[in-house]
């Protein structure tokens, strides 16, 4: 019966019971009056301290990156497509060319990332754009981080680079494998539609 006792007396509930104002409760401290007061000046919030312009804007000194603020890798242009195909590929298609399933169903048909003009828009036209949309584009900065804006925009340039691409522009190594690759598959039997069975 003591040990409930003294298990009792140890809860208190010292900082459940404090002084405090409610959210814009009057105040008598403040000669203004209001108990809410703006933050100090400076003051950042948790997880938003973004000190790296480029990364986070897609400018530097108010003008657009022309190269990406970020290290491009395998697993950057992974992460790139998953996200490319999440976000962009309804409208943008799954190869740029402006013909996703939102086009398909009568909606305006977004411009082909392969244009002249998007080629050589730089790296930070892109971060703009999916931050703050453009033409019937919305802004995707509440839904897309901006490592990942990224690393769509790594995406993209890959997408680019496709479509102009030959086999003299794969590295000798992975040109091995690819040509290893396709002498395989031709060796095979197919079914119509080129399908190997």
């Amino acid at each position: 019966m003591v040990l409930p006792v003294l298990i009792l007396a140890g809860c208190r509930q010292d900082m459940h019971d404090q002084p405090r104002y409610e959210a814009l409760e009057r105040s008598q401290f403040f000669p203004d009056g209001r108990s809410a007061r703006l933050p100090v000046r400076g003051t950042v919030a948790r997880g938003h301290l973004q000190e790296d312009q480029a990364f986070y804007t897609g400018k530097q000194d108010g003008k657009l990156v022309q190269t990406m603020p970020v290290n491009v890798d395998r697993q950057l242009l992974a992460r790139g497509r998953e996200r490319f195909n999440i976000y962009c590929s309804p409208c943008h298609g799954t190869s740029g060319m402006g013909n996703g399933m939102i086009a398909q169903r009568g909606f305006r048909s977004p411009p082909a990332f392969h244009t002249d003009r998007l080629r050589q828009a730089p790296a930070g036209h892109y971060f703009d754009v999916i931050t703050n949309g453009f033409g019937a584009m919305y802004s995707y900065a509440s839904r897309v981080e901006p490592r990942d804006r990224w690393a769509i925009i790594a995406y993209i340039r890959a997408l680019q680079v496709s479509q102009t691409a030959t086999l003299a522009d794969v590295p000798e190594r992975e040109r091995t494998e690819l040509e290893k690759q396709t002498e395989d598959q031709q060796g095979q039997p197919q079914r119509p539609g080129g399908q190997k069975l």
